[in-house]
């Protein structure tokens, strides 16, 4: 690590610009808007057995190709264009992951019409403002908490799918809704 850099969280450190960037403006930011917080439950589950650095590196293609996360567009797609989507390398082409987006993305207006957004929805499971937690070490993270196994357990209960609770937890790190950086991280709020 140069001598000028911030101190960021053990995985964002090295020499990958865009796993610094996504650390830097990204990760643990809270994100209120349906739509990114549709494409990160994508990729959260995409990332299922794999590194971040693997979906990091695929999101455009994932943007590209997932419509923009737009959950209607996503919801439309048809056997034919998940046969398109596993074609392609820009994503991780698992059909299991990639049916459960489409089925994921027909839940989301139950949600919405149910919750008024799915903002409302999943901030809802952490009282609608990030939580704080204990700083831990370098290189410590847990892999899952009792509000992202409530969350897994509703969600797969509202019909959806590769959203376990160690999912869930990736999820609500990236997504602002535990604030998870080290205490020796620049961008721990002390």
């Amino acid at each position: 690590m140069n001598a000028s850099e911030p101190r960021r969280c053990a995985w964002a450190q090295g020499d990958d610009a865009l796993m610094r960037r996504y650390h830097d403006e990204e990760w643990g930011t809270p994100e209120y808007d349906d739509a990114r917080l549709f494409e990160m439950l994508v990729l959260e589950g995409a990332q299922a057995g794999l590194a971040w650095r693997t979906i990091l590196h695929k999101r455009e293609g994932y943007r590209r190709l997932f419509a923009g996360f737009d959950p209607a567009r996503v919801a439309a797609f048809t056997p034919e264009d998940v046969d398109r989507l596993l074609r392609d390398p820009a994503i991780v082409r698992n059909r299991a992951k990639v049916e459960a987006a489409v089925a994921n993305a027909a839940r989301v207006p139950d949600i919405q019409a149910a919750h008024g957004s799915l903002s409302a929805y999943l901030w809802g499971f952490v009282g609608g403002a990030p939580l704080r937690v204990e700083r831990r070490p370098p290189g410590v993270f847990p892999a899952t908490s009792p509000e992202a196994e409530a969350l897994a357990k509703a969600l797969k209960r509202d019909g959806f799918r590769f959203v376990g609770p160690t999912i869930c937890y990736a999820f609500m790190q990236a997504v602002g809704m535990v604030d998870d950086h080290t205490a020796d991280c620049f961008r721990a709020q002390r």
